[in-house]
């Protein structure tokens, strides 16, 4: 399902691209960014001086691998893969992960542009990680878990998108953050020769970029049980409910992709630990104050 909605977000970029070129939107234009996929499998991989190969390929997998893993332990119509207590731990700790594949990716090939990517996504992921985490606890204390289900389920009635809609923001721009598109695509900036894809050719490249879209899926797929009540829903069954209302966030934040326009990590620093940050905080501290007087 994860490689179902990331394949639909490319397609309907792909969509966009063709609208606003001026270009009639068809089915074969959608899908033209997926009929690269058998060049790039037998594509030759570059080879570059003295790149250290071990660290590279280990990179360049991490990000698609971590995006995969995080769906564990989200809620579908009432059945999850890996029901943990700490579900919201773990899909933060594998979006974690990314920085290190996307470090390792901009390191291993011992090339300039490629290593300046690797530390702009570090210096975004210091802006973004912090008011995530904190979007991230507001739920996890609104519902006294950091389960998944629990949090799904404790949104009987009201969901959290309604009253933590600064949490629910900031969760969807960490999506795009941690995802590094549309307005947080920095690290593989135009400017730096595409940065942390630059030096990728073939299946790595394939693999970096199936991991941007993987991760945009995955985040669309866990604002679902954490701000949007999960499966819940008139009518629908659960599962239903959930894939509607996936679909919905994943279409909101494929058009942020297509019209935002890019931030420089720099201003995004200054913004996050300034505004976001402290902002983040108060909004934590709501749930907190709802439970305290219960």
């Amino acid at each position: 399902m994860l490689l179902g909605l990331a394949l639909l977000a490319v397609a309907a970029n792909a969509a966009m691209d063709a609208r606003n070129a001026g270009r009639p939107v068809t089915v074969s234009g959608a899908v033209r960014p997926l009929l690269g996929v058998p060049r790039a499998l037998t594509e030759q991989p570059r080879r570059l001086p003295a790149a250290d190969r071990l660290l590279w390929r280990a990179g360049v997998v991490t990000v698609p691998v971590a995006a995969v893993l995080s769906t564990l332990v989200i809620p579908f119509g009432g059945h999850v893969v890996a029901d943990l207590s700490v579900g919201v731990v773990w899909f933060n700790a594998m979006e974690v992960l990314t920085w290190a594949g996307l470090w390792l990716a901009g390191w291993g090939p011992n090339a300039a542009f490629s290593l300046v990517g690797g530390y702009r996504f570090i210096a975004q992921g210091l802006a973004y990680e912090l008011p995530l985490m904190f979007a991230l606890i507001s739920v996890a204390t609104g519902a006294e878990s950091l389960r998944t289900s629990d949090i799904a389920a404790a949104q009987d009635g009201l969901w959290y998108a309604v009253w933590m809609p600064f949490a629910f923001v900031v969760y969807l721009a960490g999506v795009l953050a941690f995802a590094f598109l549309g307005p947080f695509a920095y690290p593989a900036g135009r400017d730096v020769a595409d940065g942390v894809l630059g030096e990728t050719t073939g299946v790595d490249r394939l693999l970096l970029q199936a991991g941007r879209w993987l991760w945009l899926a995955a985040g669309a797929a866990m604002a679902v049980p954490l701000f949007l009540g999960g499966g819940a829903g008139p009518g629908l069954p659960g599962w239903a409910w959930s894939l509607v209302k996936t679909l919905l966030v994943l279409g909101l934040l494929v058009g942020a992709v297509r019209r935002l326009p890019m931030v420089r990590a720099d201003r995004y620093v200054e913004l996050a630990w300034v505004v976001l940050l402290p902002l983040s905080v108060l909004q934590a501290l709501v749930p907190a104050l709802v439970q305290l007087n219960r």
